[in-house]
């Protein structure tokens, strides 16, 4: 695959009345052209310095930003300006023009390009229709639910033509029902326009849902990077386990030496595998946290048992990996 984005050592430092403060530190990563890449990290890990380093919002104290072969870094404000024409942006919060409605908030950013007003129209509502908001175009922002001032929102950033849309925790302000609906949106955008996605969250159901590979910060430091398969079924470091493994707090205040983490990925919901696995040894096992979920028959999520000790326990572990489920021993984590 042909990168798009290239950030090498880039780490970034603030000067604060008790000195220097380290928000980024040698992180480096590549994004493939057409993807769907993730940042995900907890709150303070360097997430929002990050993505406004992508478009040199914040520019590097050390490293190099690197887009479509051209060094960010090393251009003029200038260069730079045009540059960003290529980067769009989507945010939390909307930041929609409460007194345009919304067509014309679509309209805005054709208008500062020179476009004319009766093809910024034609361009707003085709792109209205995509977003599936055509039949909003006269109302307003107050008018507007969360998910469809979003919805307006990224129709306005597909008005510029960007190669790549940075999205800074775009649905942490929406429930769940309406944050699945825009990340199958931002999906089908990504589909039918080939535009590079890069999404900054603190959620990894969101991670799960969007995106091909991801990186994990941990007080601005990459900590962990690969598939999103692979780090969800084996997360090596602790910075990704806490973020992976939602059911931790729960983990930390069981007692007992035989805690395993089992990740369920494309396996048949119709076949009771701890019911087996208990029926095959004929000893009891306790679930101790469940987060599983049917989709089309397959299920999806983790699970966390504690074993028996001992080689019946083990004989377990191996049960279950030969039905191709991710395991993971918890013990470091148990008390």
């Amino acid at each position: 695959m042909e990168p798009i984005i290239q950030v090498e050592h880039v780490s970034k430092t603030f000067q604060s009345t008790t000195g220097p403060v380290s928000a980024l530190n040698d992180v480096s990563f590549t994004i493939d052209k057409g993807e769907i890449f993730g940042i995900i990290g907890l709150s303070g890990a360097g997430k929002s310095t990050l993505v406004r380093c992508l478009n040199l919002l914040e520019r590097p104290t050390q490293g190099d930003v690197i887009v479509n072969g051209s060094n960010l870094c090393a251009m003029t404000e200038k260069q730079l300006r045009e540059s960003r024409r290529k980067i769009g942006m989507i945010f939390q919060h909307f930041n929609l023009l409460m007194q345009r409605n919304v067509l014309d908030n679509v309209c805005f950013p054709m208008e500062i390009a020179g476009v004319s007003r009766r093809k910024a129209r034609e361009r707003a509502l085709e792109l209205l229709r995509t977003v599936g908001l055509e039949d909003k175009a006269r109302s307003y922002p107050v008018q507007l639910s969360g998910g469809q001032k979003q919805r307006v929102a990224i129709a306005r950033v597909l008005a510029g033509d960007p190669e790549i849309l940075l999205c800074d925790e775009a649905t942490s302000a929406l429930d769940p029902q309406t944050t699945k609906s825009i990340l199958e949106l931002l999906q089908n955008i990504n589909r039918t326009y080939g535009i590079t996605i890069v999404v900054i969250t603190h959620e990894m159901s969101v991670i799960q849902q969007i995106c091909n590979r991801v990186v994990v910060l941990d007080h601005g430091e990459l900590a962990e990077s690969g598939t999103v398969e692979a780090l969800f079924r084996a997360p090596k470091t602790e910075a990704a386990r806490r973020l992976i493994i939602t059911g931790m707090e729960q983990v930390e205040q069981m007692k007992g030496a035989r805690l395993i983490r089992l990740t369920f990925d494309n396996h048949s919901s119709f076949e009771p595998v701890i019911g087996n696995l208990v029926l095959q040894y004929k000893t009891p096992v306790n679930i101790m946290y469940a987060n599983t979920r049917d989709v089309g028959g397959m299920a999806q999520g983790e699970m966390i048992l504690q074993l028996p000790d001992g080689e019946i326990g083990d004989r377990m572990i191996d049960y279950l990996r030969e039905k191709s489920l991710g395991v993971e021993v918890l013990k470091d984590y148990v008390e």
